[in-house]
């Protein structure tokens, strides 16, 4: 056997099914759990994947599991299959515990995962068909934009949900901060939002529900994904306070006042920092220029 196949026989190869396409494009500002932030995306399939008869059926179901890959996380080709390195971590710091606690791997959701896989599951908003493709609009995942999708199932609530079920350090969903906006922050969301739109009654009907704001009817696929991940929305700024509510800053900063962060939302970098009522107060929205 050769030293390629003795590295890979300890491997399992899964196809890459879709993409996610989102507004979030960076680690910073994503959900650490699904469902804390009913932010919209997309599951893009891929050929030969995306045939409408691989998912007769599943429009039964009002949530799904989606297994995925932490594709942002190895940085150094070492630690790929093949190349020698393992880049395993036995233990990690979970923000949870305040980023300063140790406890194992395996005990956690982190990132830092032998199989770089993680699991969500997630609300079924509807199954568009576009192009002759399928494209699953979800809410609440905790994936940026580009993750692979490794494979997808419903969600069957007498088994998967467990009313007894004990949830060790992590009993209860995250406080929230409250999260304001400066005026001049807002007037600066606004603006670009008039910039953003293409039809001013179209746009005024989408934000009355941003989770229908998608529709694969009369649009290609690339079309839904640029609106998607581009076109601002006057009710994204509800969006953007839930994201920054969570508080994405890392645990052993969460101490600083008037220290900026920013978070990158669609086409724009958010700016926010903690003030000294306790508060994270938006101080800028400016377009990235891509």
């Amino acid at each position: 056997m050769s030293d390629d196949n003795i590295s890979l026989a300890g491997y399992h190869h899964a196809p890459m099914i879709g993409y996610h396409r989102a507004p979030l494009s960076q680690k910073f500002g994503a959900p650490r759990q699904p469902n804390l932030v009913a932010l919209t995306s997309i599951i893009e399939m891929i050929a030969p994947y995306d045939s409408p008869a691989a998912f007769a059926g599943l429009d039964a179901f009002s949530h799904i599991w989606i297994s995925w890959q932490f594709h942002h996380n190895y940085t150094n080709k070492d630690t790929h299959i093949g190349k020698g390195g393992t880049g395993f971590r036995a233990q990690v710091r979970p923000p949870r515990l305040g980023g300063n606690q140790k406890i194992g791997v395996f005990a956690s959701r982190s990132m830092y995962r032998p199989s770089a896989l993680g699991l969500s599951v997630v609300k079924l908003e509807s199954i568009e068909v576009c192009d002759g493709r399928v494209l699953l609009i979800i809410s609440g995942a905790d994936m940026i934009d580009g993750t692979p999708i490794i494979d997808i199932k419903p969600y069957v609530a007498y088994s998967d949900a467990l009313s007894d079920a004990k949830s060790g350090f992590a009993p209860t969903a995250p406080d929230l901060l409250e999260v304001i906006i400066t005026e001049s922050a807002y007037e600066q969301f606004m603006t670009l939002v008039d910039a953003g739109r293409c039809d001013k009654n179209d746009n005024e009907t989408e934000n009355k529900n941003n989770k229908k704001a998608i529709h694969a009817k009369n649009n290609s696929v690339a079309t839904l994904i640029r609106q998607m991940q581009e076109q601002l929305l006057i009710a994204d700024i509800e969006t953007i306070k839930a994201l920054i509510a969570q508080d994405p800053r890392p645990a052993y900063r969460r101490a600083e006042i008037n220290t900026p962060f920013v978070m990158r939302y669609k086409s724009v970098d958010v700016s926010f920092q903690l003030i000294e009522s306790g508060q994270l107060q938006i101080m800028a929205v400016v377009k990235v220029s891509l």
